[in-house]
């Protein structure tokens, strides 16, 4: 049972990634908006929750917790998500090149996996390998971005999201492996 709970949380991810490769590449503009809108308005919403346990704790113990502090920072950044989310679509190159070195990241854990299964001497090895050289591949390219315009970029990015998505759910297939919260792959265990 917990085998299958593990292999349909890794899936269940890789779903959610590939719906966003596909929102990215329907409406790139109005999803990354409404990411940070919504973003924006629950930052808002835990800043008022912190700074209202400020104000209903102890104050020797407010002192020490500061919680108003870290509710008016959380306000302050909801704030300009929330008012100001047309800056992170305009700095959307800068964020993507995060997300790529993230996806490199990645792909250097599923060089890892690569190597695991082939030291535990396990079949369809090259399902992760394939991953991990697509992963880097993409990673490589969104972090040189040669795209002329920014409408290229997020068209590679959400397509690289689905690609690579569809692939690690292969992978985990072949490989009989789930990916752990580490992002290394760990062995399931019954």
């Amino acid at each position: 049972m917990k085998q299958i709970k593990e292999k349909l949380s890794m899936a269940a991810v890789c779903a959610l990634e590939i719906i966003v490769g596909i929102l990215l590449l329907i409406e790139p503009v109005g999803f990354t908006s409404t990411i940070f809108v919504v973003c924006g308005f629950i930052l808002v919403a835990l800043g008022a929750l912190e700074i209202g346990k400020y104000f209903h704790t102890a104050p020797e113990d407010a002192a020490k917790s500061q919680l108003l502090t870290k509710g008016l920072v959380m306000l302050l950044c909801g704030g300009f998500c929330v008012l100001k989310y047309e800056w992170f679509v305009t700095t959307f190159p800068l964020l993507t090149m995060v997300y790529g070195v993230a996806v490199l990241v990645t792909g250097l854990g599923k060089i890892e996996w690569t190597v695991d299964l082939i030291r535990m001497k396990r079949g369809k090895w090259q399902f992760s390998a394939l991953s991990a050289a697509l992963s880097i591949l993409c990673a490589v390219i969104i972090i040189r971005n040669p795209f002329t315009s920014t409408a290229a970029l997020w068209f590679f990015t959400g397509s690289s999201m689905i690609v690579e998505s569809i692939m690690d759910i292969i992978s985990l297939i072949a490989s009989g492996k789930k990916a752990g919260t580490s992002g290394k792959m760990e062995e399931i265990t019954e």
